[in-house]
């Protein structure tokens, strides 16, 4: 049954998890608002990741290199590969992301985003942990 997860301004609504598929992949639709405060670049660990545009445009940076992806356009980011991605538009973008294997589970999200609803500034701190932990490891400042 999908789960709908709020993370600061990007909604995510997770349709397959690692649980329900033996750890083959998550798959997630993920909307993000316009000039919303997105993560930060970022590298996956164990997991490739690959993005499919729905609607609006969303801007994937991929090793430096931007790429918009819009309706029908699609982006891959080997593991290992910093990345970050920004909603530069004026309308909401809505991308599908299917992560394989399947090694994060919704548990990630569950997580940041109760961090982020605290209504306290993000503390970076508590942020990088949580994401180290499942993974995801922040690109050190350029």
């Amino acid at each position: 049954m999908p789960e709908t997860i709020q993370v600061g301004p990007m909604t995510l609504t997770f349709l397959r998890s690692r649980h329900e598929t033996g750890g083959a992949l998550d798959m997630f639709e993920m909307i993000a608002l316009p000039n919303a405060r997105m993560p930060v670049p970022h590298y996956h660990r164990d997991w490739e990741e690959t993005v499919y545009g729905i609607s609006g445009v969303l801007t994937f940076s991929i090793d430096g290199t931007p790429h918009e992806i819009g309706p029908g356009d699609t982006a891959f980011v080997p593991r290992g590969v910093v990345h970050g991605f920004n909603n530069l538009g004026t309308e909401p973008a809505r991308v599908l992301c299917v992560l394989t294997p399947g090694m994060l589970g919704p548990e990630y999200f569950r997580e940041i985003g109760a961090e982020l609803a605290t209504g306290a500034p993000p503390d970076p701190a508590k942020l990088g942990a949580i994401m180290a932990r499942y993974g995801l490891i922040p690109a050190p400042p350029t």
